[in-house]
């Protein structure tokens, strides 16, 4: 019955990714049975990423099923990364009857979960897994999102049980919409109204809440100029007109009031203090954690409650107020002034002819050619930080990126998850997974999981050899001259040229290797036109083509030896 029990009680869930094996391979099984999405995956990390996206992306939880012992310990990044995800994760472990005899891959499941997890639960009895289920469901939901973990012990997977003593739990209902206290609410428009230079900075928490209606509206009645964090991208689409991420390093400097709509002020935002920011900035902070409001800063006013009706409760008040912030004034003067000097120096960099390609390059064809509203996944870290300026997102929850934990690794789950989802609610949409060669590496193998289940996804690698730099060809052979890899090569380098897309075409996808722009354009074209087929375009680009004209190299001594002179031959460099 522990089949009916995961699989009826798991409460509307469609989506289950993992890795069988003892003592959870029945459980797949009968979840299949009853209806929901089995996806294997090749390694537990890249299923937890997958299931905590489908939390994002639907609301509801996601699954991830892994054996005991080191199939557990697998999922615990993607417990970590899940900080706003809802996740399940079950893990089967070792029998009951042979807990601190060293039975096969025992380890304290419960206890290790708890570091992760917002609830980490192990059924005392078969009779009351289906509580512990609707729990761990409600849990992951309820508040901040978050993941919980369920250890069923092996010996509960095949036990029976009478039907009259099990403890039957209904459906949770969908969570508790909290709003705002009227004073607070009162308070905060009174700062803004009173502000000189403010900045509505939107966070994750607004794209899960699904405030894009709301906070839309509030930016155009109220005239704000506005900055998203990675994954709010497109709650507001990026070409509105009062986008100022292209100018963030300034806006963010020169804000006398910031209202926070559902994001953290952690190292993604600099922590809201100086010198990034004002000494004295009034900080408005819109959030449903009570326990994030006046981390870091000391507010102005706080406003505890979902971010949806929160930003509703706004929109009554400055209707009331009749205010707007005038589109003529010096902040949004300097703002437009700054971002069009940094979009034509990005333009600039974009057209530059010369071979191999840098990011900008790369970008600006992909921003060409790719489908408007395809769902964005990006991991790496050049590639992550200058696709987020160069690739715009017009639509809510249609990026995925590492996000507030930073996690290399996460974007093939991600983009399995994404096209589960999305060939499930709205077939014909595809998903490109944008990724840095050192960032493919961690969860390569998943190339075999989207062939085998012929998911419309796009890989492309933006590869530079290396992580953040890497070295060409020649470059490299200079290097074994000294010796043994190990000692000669800089720790940064990965090897040159190395055909990824190789890795697609064994399992059947579409595989392309490019050098220029031309090749780009042609590989782009045909893998957007055949979406039936997965494709992982290798794009090969500059070494030391970065965000900024400068390269800071931390190889060893004899490195800098041997390319020193040729390197200070090149203006704005550093060796």
């Amino acid at each position: 019955l522990l089949y009916d029990y995961i699989c009826n009680y798991i409460l509307n869930i469609e989506y289950m990714f993992g890795i069988v094996g003892i003592p959870v391979t029945e459980i797949a099984i009968a979840a299949q049975a009853a209806g929901i999405k089995y996806v294997g995956m090749r390694n537990e990390q890249a299923a937890c990423y997958a299931a905590s996206a489908v939390g994002y992306l639907t609301g509801r939880p996601g699954v991830c099923l892994a054996v005991s012992g080191p199939g557990f310990l697998h999922t615990l990044g993607g417990m970590a990364n899940a900080t706003i995800n809802s996740l399940i994760v079950i893990g089967g472990s070792s029998d009951r009857n042979q807990e601190t005899m060293g039975a096969f891959q025992e380890f304290p499941q419960v206890e290790a979960g708890r570091l992760y997890n917002k609830l980490s639960v192990r059924p005392s009895s078969l009779e009351v897994i289906p509580a512990v289920i609707e729990k761990a469901v409600r849990t992951s939901m309820y508040g901040r999102p978050g993941s919980c973990y369920i250890d069923i012990p092996g010996d509960f997977v095949n036990l029976q049980v009478n039907k009259s003593s099990v403890k039957y739990v209904e459906c949770c209902l969908p969570p508790p919409i909290t709003m705002a206290e009227h004073s607070a609410v009162s308070k905060a428009a009174s700062v803004i109204a009173l502000s000189k230079q403010p900045l509505l900075i939107i966070g994750k928490g607004a794209a899960y809440s699904h405030a894009e209606n709301n906070i839309r509206k509030l930016v155009d009645l109220c005239g704000l100029p506005f900055l998203p964090t990675p994954m709010a991208k497109g709650v507001v689409p990026d070409n509105h007109p009062n986008c100022v991420a292209a100018a963030r390093s300034t806006a963010l400097l020169h804000a006398d009031v910031i209202i926070l709509l559902g994001a953290r002020l952690n190292w993604i935002l600099h922590f809201g203090l100086p010198p990034r920011y004002q000494q004295d900035v009034k900080v408005i902070q819109i959030d449903i954690c009570a326990e994030e409001l006046g981390n870091n800063v000391r507010p102005a006013a706080t406003l505890l409650g979902d971010i949806n009706a929160v930003t509703k409760q706004l929109l009554e008040e400055f209707n009331k107020r009749s205010w707007k912030y005038p589109s003529n004034s010096e902040w949004w003067k300097r703002l437009r002034e700054k971002i069009k000097n940094n979009e034509e120096r990005s333009k600039e960099l974009a057209l530059q002819k010369s071979l191999p390609m840098n990011y900008y390059t790369v970008f600006h064809h992909i921003r060409e050619m790719i489908p408007k509203d395809c769902i964005l996944v990006s991991e790496g870290a050049n590639t992550m930080d200058i696709g987020r300026t160069m690739l715009p997102n017009l639509y809510p929850r249609q990026r995925l990126d590492a996000g507030t934990f930073g996690t290399m690794g996460v974007g093939l789950g991600f983009a399995i998850a994404a096209a589960m989802v999305a060939k499930d609610r709205t077939p014909g949409k595809q998903v490109v997974c944008i990724e840095g060669d050192s960032a493919f590496g961690f969860s390569g193998m998943e190339v075999e999981t989207i062939c085998r289940y012929n998911l419309p996804i796009l890989i492309i690698v933006v590869n530079n050899n290396g992580i953040y730099t890497g070295l060409d060809a020649d470059s490299w052979e200079e290097m074994l001259k000294f010796g043994d890899p190990a000692t000669c090569v800089p720790p940064v380098s990965l090897l040159p040229n190395a055909h990824y897309e190789k890795i697609m075409s064994a399992f059947g996808g579409k595989g392309y290797f490019v050098k220029t722009p031309e090749e780009l354009q042609n590989a782009l074209k045909a893998s957007v036109a055949d979406r039936q087929t997965p494709s992982l375009i290798n794009v090969m680009i500059n070494p030391q083509s970065e965000r900024k004209k400068q390269v800071c190299m931390c190889f060893p001594f004899f490195f800098c030896k041997l390319h020193g002179d040729e390197l200070l031959k090149t203006p704005g460099t550093i060796a």
